[in-house]
């Protein structure tokens, strides 16, 4: 009975165990490792289009006129006639310095050039009298010498008042300070009757004129030779040059709203900076730009056709320059080395490394990576879109 007992829990055992075995079995079935499908990235060619190149700088705004007033004449300052800081007229008057000394000066310069004209009326018309009685010889030669050396000395006479009266004529005119161009004049710097001009010209205000203004800026020596290779292939004269555009750009504006022409290129390279000083005039009517403004510049030099641009976003940057992420025929993702440009919007143009029809990971980017195999998704780019990451 015990034997008939052992036999039975022996079977039970080797029926549990291959139980066991095959549940073992149908469990390592099920975990068998399946790899992922390679991830979904976003991909377009570069996109073509005609672009416009540009020099791009930083430059300074500077008026194109400014001057001193000063007070050229001594006496005491009787008015001041504008207000600080306002917009005059050229021939305006600004200051005026203490009139009636310089009136009284000039009518008596007046008086003596009267004076002197009639001495010589006297000494011509005794002159002629000499002439007449020494043709008769009723007098001596000495005689006709004499009149003759006082008609020159009254006509000399004559020549220093009429001097003597434009220099006092200048000299009133001096005491009215008047406006040389038209401007804008900053705070006076003398008070209404302080003495001005007494030993050397006292300065009273300034005054700077807005419109229109300069703006200087350095280009380097590569974008000349660019620029000159262009200029040379176009046939452009000197003339010519004078007409490339000027864009200018506040730090607070959007795109280049003001609008001007080269307007002064400097004959010769600085060696110590290695960069070409360049002037731009642009109109400013409504005295939006200020001399000393820190401005962007931007002077378009050639149409490309066809350039290549991506997103910027697109764009990564390690210690050997920029690089693209672009899908090859495989479906697997390299790393390709680009030389940028200019941007276009959030776009940027690419110089270098890109052909046509590469195929550029524009979204997506972090599942990426480069040597591994992705599911490229097309689509297309266009201007003013952002890339995903």
């Amino acid at each position: 009975m015990n034997d008939l007992l052992r036999l039975r829990a022996s079977a039970m055992l080797r029926l549990a165990a291959v139980a066991t075995a095959a549940v073992v079995l149908t469990a390592c079935e099920q975990n068998t490792f399946v790899p992922p499908p390679p991830p979904k990235v976003e991909v377009a060619a570069p996109l073509q289009k005609n672009i416009t190149r540009y020099l791009d700088a930083t430059g300074n705004t500077a008026a194109v006129k400014s001057v001193d007033l000063v007070a050229r004449v001594q006496g005491f300052l009787q008015s001041i006639d504008y207000k600080d800081g306002t917009f005059v007229k050229q021939g305006a008057t600004l200051f005026t310095i203490e009139p009636e000394t310089y009136k009284l000066k000039l009518e008596q310069a007046q008086a003596a050039e009267t004076g002197a004209q009639a001495t010589v009326k006297q000494a011509e018309a005794d002159y002629k009298r000499q002439v007449d009685l020494v043709q008769r010889q009723a007098v001596a030669q000495s005689t006709l010498d004499t009149s003759t050396a006082n008609r020159d000395n009254a006509q000399a006479n004559l020549q220093q008042a009429q001097v003597n009266t434009k220099i006092a004529q200048v000299n009133y005119g001096y005491t009215n300070v008047t406006a040389p161009f038209d401007g804008v004049v900053t705070a006076h710097q003398v008070s209404v009757g302080e003495l001005v001009g007494v030993s050397s010209p006292t300065q009273l205000a300034q005054i700077v004129a807005l419109d229109p203004i300069y703006v200087n800026f350095n280009v380097n020596e590569q974008d000349v030779l660019k620029v000159r290779e262009e200029a040379r292939r176009r046939g452009m004269t000197v003339e010519a040059l004078r007409q490339i555009p000027v864009e200018v750009a506040l730090q607070t504006d959007t795109g280049f709203p003001h609008k001007g022409t080269l307007d002064y290129v400097s004959p010769t390279l600085n060696q110590s900076t290695g960069t070409i000083a360049v002037r731009g005039i642009l109109k400013n009517p409504d005295r939006v730009l200020l001399p000393g403004y820190f401005v962007r510049v931007r002077v378009p030099f050639e149409q490309q056709q066809n350039a290549l641009l991506v997103p910027d976003a697109a764009l990564g940057a390690d210690q050997s320059g920029r690089y693209v992420l672009v899908v090859n025929a495989e479906n697997v993702v390299e790393q390709r080395k680009v030389t940028t440009g200019q941007p276009d919007g959030d776009l940027r143009v690419i110089e270098a490394g890109l052909k046509g029809d590469d195929k550029v990971v524009i979204g997506g980017l972090l599942r990426a990576i480069p040597g591994q195999k992705v599911d490229p998704q097309a689509r297309k780019i266009e201007p003013g879109m952002a890339a995903a990451k």
